[in-house]
């Protein structure tokens, strides 16, 4: 029994300053053996006793919790850890192999994000007649920020403000005083950065004017150059003119485009200077390199200031033919010396000249070297109006090579003689049938040179061309107050004397409608500097904010489906139908069963069978929006679809036939940015 008890214990035993058990011995004994203990070196010693060498070799091999590194090791060179450990290597390499690859294969087939500026609408700001902060009758900077709110309730991405740059205010401040400096009237360069720096916080961009065609004749270059100072003696295009029994002749019989002669005599120089436009605003010569470098340093500034990009105005004006000639005559039979007006000449020698363009690429390799940082791309806009001549708009994009603008500004839809659904698609179809594969439309109805919508085609056809606008594939642009349908400021609502100040000219300027108070909550002030509009207690932001049938709610939910449906946002367009009722298109996207299709009349009433004209589709729709709010949801039959004059519907359906790959329908069908939905794996890539 004992011999088998002592099998049992370990191999050996080791006494290190420990205690002997004596089992019943007298305490005394005991008590001496502790006070012994103390004094004596502490050497281990060892004990051999007999243990069954089988079990040795069980407890040996058996791992344990808390294995010394020692024992650990011996256990680790076993096949079967050895194994264990190399096969969960070798998983890991595979996992990270695959990750990665997966990770690479996504971004090669993702498409293209597309940019800020294409993500959502610009808001056109006119900053005279936005908001008026310090009571002066004047919109400023900070009346500006203060409506903020509003600007972010509809959804709006960028933020256009026109012309503030310090200005005698000739043709409205779009001749500059200096491009350095804000005018007085809308603040300081500190109200500047605050406004731009809210912006930004709110996750905002800003684009601002630029029209480096002209300054103001008040400009210290023109001042010197009159003078004959130094480098500035060539900054504009100065010629001789002719005299003749004391009267000016001018070199040449170019028209400006406010009419009458293009050449002004110069009391001081004793020379003409030549202006586009008015006589207070001289072109630069910008065939002088110093020129170019001033606006080039202008432009720097800016965007150093953190400006999220330009728009560059008037810019087909930026050279002229050097060798003066005559321009012709529209009306051959014409006495030359009737000629007035700027129609009654081809302009062959004073827009779009060669090297126009070369001036166009430096504006962007500038905005380029600030684009470098990610996030922070920089816009560049053109604004050429080649009214009746669309090629030479699409020049503005560049080529496939050099790029010059994002986008040309398409004014396409303003400039309709008429309307109906014949004429929207025609002004839709000309700009998508020319513009270059690859780049990105944009849409305009309103700016601060045209008529307001309502005033331009009628209070009722507001809501549909607010649809069309937020509908079409591109980046849509809204002047202020065309959100709540502001029309144009009539003659009788002005004063004798600002009709001879010839403010009545700029109806489509009159100040935002904010409330039903006085001045439309526009100022606190006794006046404004336009008179507000008549309508204005039942056209302004808080009380349409209420209604839920307004045209405010109709724009922002407008906003809300092009931000948040994927069709809307990057798909495909088919033209499925127009007359000179409707006009009716569809967006989609490759992947995704859901389908937006638009009927927006621009006419009468109008009954059309669309089943007849694409029999793929489903024989009920769902209107997503309707321009009248109390249709909204119902179910329509797509063989009988009813809209009365000025009505717009959004309507979805579910398909997996897609309109864009129907061969009768492939002429009609256009994307920008193409990308295909997996709903697999819920993100978008390229290659359908």
């Amino acid at each position: 029994m004992v011999e088998e008890e002592a099998k049992s214990l370990p191999l050996e035993l080791r006494e290190k300053g420990g205690v002997e058990n004596n089992g019943f011995v007298q305490n005394e004994a005991f008590d001496d053996k502790e006070t012994d203990i103390g004094s004596q070196e502490e050497t281990p010693k060892t004990y051999v006793v007999g243990v069954d060498p089988g079990a040795m070799e069980e407890l040996v091999l058996k791992p344990y919790a808390g294995m010394p590194k020692e024992v650990l090791l011996k256990f680790s060179s076993q096949a079967r850890y050895r194994v264990t450990r190399e096969i969960l290597f070798w998983l890991i390499i595979i996992a990270t192999v695959v990750l990665v690859g997966a990770t690479i294969a996504i971004i090669a087939l993702s498409p293209k994000c597309l940019d800020w500026w294409q993500s959502g609408p610009i808001y056109q700001i006119y900053p005279r007649s936005f908001k008026d902060s310090d009571m002066d009758g004047n919109g400023d900077l900070k009346g500006i920020q203060e409506k903020l709110d509003h600007i972010t309730d509809l959804n709006i991405k960028t933020i256009w403000i026109t012309s503030f740059y310090k200005s005698p205010l000739k043709d409205l401040g779009y001749g500059a005083e200096d491009f350095y400096d804000i005018d007085p009237m809308f603040g300081s360069m500190t109200d500047f950065e605050n406004l731009l720096a809210d912006i930004h916080d709110r996750g905002l961009k800003l684009i601002m004017d630029l029209i480096p065609n002209h300054t103001s004749d008040q400009h210290e270059w023109f001042q010197l150059s009159r003078n004959r100072t130094g480098k500035y003696t060539d900054y504009y295009i100065w010629q001789d003119c002719g005299q003749a029994a004391g009267s000016v002749t001018a070199p040449n019989n170019w028209v400006s485009v406010f009419g009458n002669s293009s050449w002004q005599f110069d009391d001081v120089r004793k020379q003409c200077y030549f202006h586009q436009f008015g006589k207070e605003q001289p072109d630069l010569n910008f065939r002088s390199l110093a020129v170019q470098e001033e606006i080039d340093d202008i432009i720097k500034f800016w965007l150093n200031k953190g400006v999220d990009g330009f728009s560059f105005s008037a810019v087909k004006f930026l050279l002229e033919a050097t060798h003066l000639r005559d321009e012709p005559q529209v009306n051959k039979s014409q006495n030359p010396e009737s000629i007035t007006a700027y129609s009654q000449l081809y302009h062959d020698y004073t827009v779009t000249q060669v090297g126009m363009h070369d001036i166009i690429r430096s504006f962007r390799y500038t905005m380029d070297d600030f684009s470098t940082e990610p996030g922070r791309y920089r816009f560049m806009g053109a604004g050429g109006d080649e009214e009746e001549d669309i090629e030479a708009t699409m020049m503005y994009y560049g080529t496939t090579f050099i790029e010059e603008s994002d986008f040309p500004f398409n004014f396409n839809l303003i400039n309709m003689k008429n309307l109906s659904g014949n004429s929207i698609f025609e002004a839709v179809d000309l700009w998508m049938k020319n513009m270059p594969s690859g780049e990105w439309p944009n849409w305009a109805v309103g700016s601060p040179n045209t008529a307001r919508i309502s005033s331009r085609v009628g209070k009722e056809y507001v809501n549909v061309i607010n649809m069309l606008l937020l509908t079409l594939p591109g980046t849509a642009i809204t002047y202020y107050g065309e959100e709540i349908g502001m029309e144009n400021i009539a003659s009788e609502n002005v004063s004798e004397e600002r009709i001879n100040s010839d403010l009545v000219t700029f109806p489509e300027k009159s100040p935002m409608q904010w409330n039903g108070e006085v001045n439309a909550g526009f100022t606190e002030g006794n006046s404004t500097w336009l008179p507000v509009n008549s309508d204005y207690q039942s056209v302004n932001v808080e009380i349409q904010t209420t209604l839920s049938n307004s045209t405010l709610n109709l724009y922002r939910e407008l906003t809300s489906l092009r931000t948040n449906e994927l069709p809307m946002y990057r798909g495909w367009m088919c033209y499925i139908w127009n007359d000179s009722d409707v006009f009716v298109y569809v967006r989609e996207l490759d992947g995704l069963e859901r389908v937006f299709m638009m009927v927006l009349n621009f006419g009468q009433e109008s009954t059309i069978d669309l089943k007849a004209i694409v029999p793929s589709l489903p024989s009920e729709a769902t209107i997503r929006l309707s321009t009248n709010f109390s249709n909204t949801g119902k179910a329509v039959n797509t063989e009988l679809i009813t809209t009365a004059m000025g009505e717009g519907l959004v309507l979805e359906y579910k398909t997996t036939k897609p309109v864009h790959a129907m061969e009768a329908f492939q002429e009609n069908c256009f994307v920008a940015e193409k990308a295909c939905y997996s709903s697999a794996f819920n993100l978008l890539y390229m290659n359908c």
